[in-house]
């Protein structure tokens, strides 16, 4: 991935992803099999394929739309750069569909009021600063710029010696002097000229690791640059244990940035590596996972900025309602944004502009260093915050009502079993496709066309709780109103005002669009209320010894299969539709469940496979929409309300 791994907290800056740290040896890998460092790699959340040229669109379809089968094969830096470098046009188009709408609603100026030179007043949000008058209630402004400062501890970075070699390891990292003598460095190294480099050595990857030291309440901010050479870098920061606190891949071009407020003082290790060559254990320089194929990893020479000091971060308290969409896009020197909801806790942190993935009729605001948004599910106090750089910076938040409330239209979602044409064009294929209708799947999965009737009957059933019943029992909005059709029991609606559709059929060959499922956008709030989505069924409906997203997989003799087949691709379905009304994927590694866990590993569960590991048995998961943590690779930090985001978007 391209993201800096580091969030907002109400009291601290910087950690957002822990997983275990230290790998456990592993014999070398099988034919087909990822080795431990490939294994190490996508854990957090860094790719492990060849990266497109930077601003290039990668191959395959894009990886936060689609419900890919293996993560393994997934650029997620180069689609991040791709989506950052097509924002501007994306916006330019958009601009077009909502000028009256930003016209009648013109931004109000707030000015920060820390004073200059000074940090500290609006670091947390308990001390946020409030915005009076703000909301999207009669009379309140929903526009805002927030225009202000950030101010950093001044930290001088002297050029010190870089370490000898070996230093590919926490036990052999090099000592900067950062907490111990000096609060900044600046170290000119290498990779590639160790024990284990190409060149140099074994070929298994060489790794630069540096030991430095901070007291709870610094910052530390670690910085590669790599003017000559092809070394493209991905930084790593590592408790003396080995638990990884944060990653960046890409913050600048190739570059990468951590930025890690420290909450618990003592030693840190900093690893630098380059893409495709990370240590599978960080306490054996020799676990590089070798020189690549059919890429090699990259060496060559880099600049690493190190500094702990006081890092300014400001927030700002603002208002809502329930229901109240919210988007925000930083610029200047601020290169981080967050949202914080009333408990408080971060619910979408960003460094990165994702807008490119939002609908052509979506008004949230696009364009600048980072952008996020949310979906208000409780009234009273929430925050916005900006953090990561030095000096001025220019934030739009704007807020918006549902688009359907105070309509009579009610949203649709229309089920399509009997084969369809498609314009794949808009997930990223050839155009129109013919797809096969669902029944010609069934014997894949040991059924009939005779069981057809039961299956859609049940996937209709799913669709329902998942998308229908959960929310509305779940009380937040008793205006949340969907209809559920489907190709078996209405007439094809699609076409008409406010129904959006999943085809479930055809193949991969069939649509041009190499996926198990894809949407056609993430749009929180729902603005655009005619959308579709794909549910291929080829992997679904191969061979169990094919892919862990085969629902053959888990199918035995033991298995109700009319039921487990409809969960599975009620799920699926409720998955894609979760994006086209505002939902991005959560992660799969957590304990939770979630009907929007991206794929690859984690197909078993989304399929509601329960620990028996058998599907359509009593112990079957009924996974749900709810709270779970953005998924790692796709850079967005904090927890998503999967369920708030739909209740609320889709009101009538």
């Amino acid at each position: 991935m391209r993201r800096s791994i580091a969030a907002l907290s109400a009291a601290a800056l910087g950690l957002a992803l822990i997983t275990p740290g230290a790998a456990n040896a592993e014999p070398a890998p099988g034919p087909g099999e990822l080795s431990p460092a490939d294994k190490a790699s996508l854990a957090v959340g860094v790719g492990i394929v060849p990266k497109a040229p930077y601003g290039a669109r990668p191959k395959g379809p894009n990886p936060y739309l689609a419900e890919v089968e293996d993560a393994a094969t997934v650029d997620y830096s180069g689609w991040a750069n791709y989506m950052k470098t097509q924002a501007k046009a994306k916006q330019a188009q958009r601009a077009k569909t909502t000028a009256a709408l930003k016209a009648a609603t013109p931004a109000v100026v707030v000015d920060e009021d820390e004073l200059d030179g000074t940090s500290g007043g609006n670091d947390v949000p308990v001390n946020a600063q409030r915005i009076t008058g703000y909301g999207t209630a009669a009379g309140q402004y929903p526009n805002i710029r927030i225009l202000g400062s950030l101010d950093n501890e001044a930290v001088s970075t002297p050029s010190v010696a870089a370490p000898p070699e070996d230093n590919g390891a926490i036990p052999l990292a090099g000592d900067t002097g950062i907490g111990s003598g000096r609060s900044g460095a600046t170290i000119e190294s290498q990779i590639g000229d160790g024990p284990h480099g190409r060149q140099t050595g074994d070929g298994s990857n060489d790794f630069d690791f540096y030991k430095l030291t901070a007291p709870a309440g610094k910052v530390l901010t670690i910085t590669t640059a790599t003017p000559t050479g092809p070394l493209d870098t991905v930084l790593q920061l590592f408790a003396p244990d080995g638990t990884v606190l944060a990653v960046n891949d890409d913050f600048t071009g190739i570059d990468s940035r951590i930025s890690y407020r420290v909450t618990t003082g003592g030693t840190f290790y900093l690893a630098v590596s380059a893409y495709g060559g990370l240590p599978a254990d960080p306490f054996d320089s020799g676990s590089g996972g070798g020189i690549g194929d059919p890429t090699p990893p990259t060496e060559g020479p880099y600049t690493l900025t190190l500094t702990s000091g006081g890092v300014d971060q400001d927030f700002f308290a603002v208002k809502l309602r329930p229901g109240d969409i919210i988007g925000g896009s930083v610029k200047g020197s601020a290169t981080y944004l967050t949202v914080y909801d009333t408990v408080p806790r971060e619910v979408h942190g960003s460094d990165q502009d994702a807008s490119f993935i939002y609908p052509v009729d979506s008004p949230l605001p696009a364009g600048g260093n980072a952008v996020t948004d949310y979906v208000a599910t409780k009234a009273g106090w929430h925050y916005i915050g900006v953090a990561s750089g030095s000096g001025a910076y220019d934030v739009t938040v704007e807020a918006y009502r549902p688009v359907l409330q105070g309509a009579k239209p009610v949203q649709t979602l229309y089920l399509d079993f009997d084969g369809a044409r498609v314009n794949t064009g808009v997930f990223g294929g050839p155009g129109n496709r013919d797809l096969t209708a669902f029944s010609a799947f069934l014997t894949s999965w040991g059924l009939t066309r005779a069981d057809e009737d039961a299956v859609i009957d049940a996937v209709v059933a799913g669709v329902t709780e998942n998308i229908k019943h959960d929310l509305e029992e779940s009380g937040l909005n008793t205006r949340f109103k969907i209809k559920i059709a489907n190709s078996k029991d209405n007439a094809d609606p699609w076409g008409k005002a406010n129904v959006s559709r999943v085809v479930v059929g055809g193949t991969i060959e069939e649509s041009g669009v190499d996926t198990i499922g894809i949407a056609q956008s993430i749009d929180p709030g729902n603005f655009e209320t005619e959308e579709t989505a794909l549910v291929l069924l080829d992997v679904l409906s191969a061979p169990g010894t094919d892919s862990a997203a085969s629902l053959n997989r888990y199918l035995t003799p033991q298995s109700d299969r009319i039921r487990f087949v409809a969960q599975a691709l009620s799920n699926v379905i409720s998955h894609e539709a979760g994006h086209f009304f505002g939902d991005f994927h959560t992660d799969n590694q957590d304990a939770l469940p979630n009907l929007m866990d991206a794929g690859g590993t984690g197909f078993a569960t989304l399929f509601g496979v329960g620990p028996d590991g058998v599907g359509g048995t009593a112990d079957d998961l009924d996974v749900d929409f709810g709270e779970s943590a953005f998924l790692p690779a796709e850079g967005f930090t904090g927890t998503e309300d999967t369920l708030g985001r739909i209740v609320f978007g889709v009101t009538s």
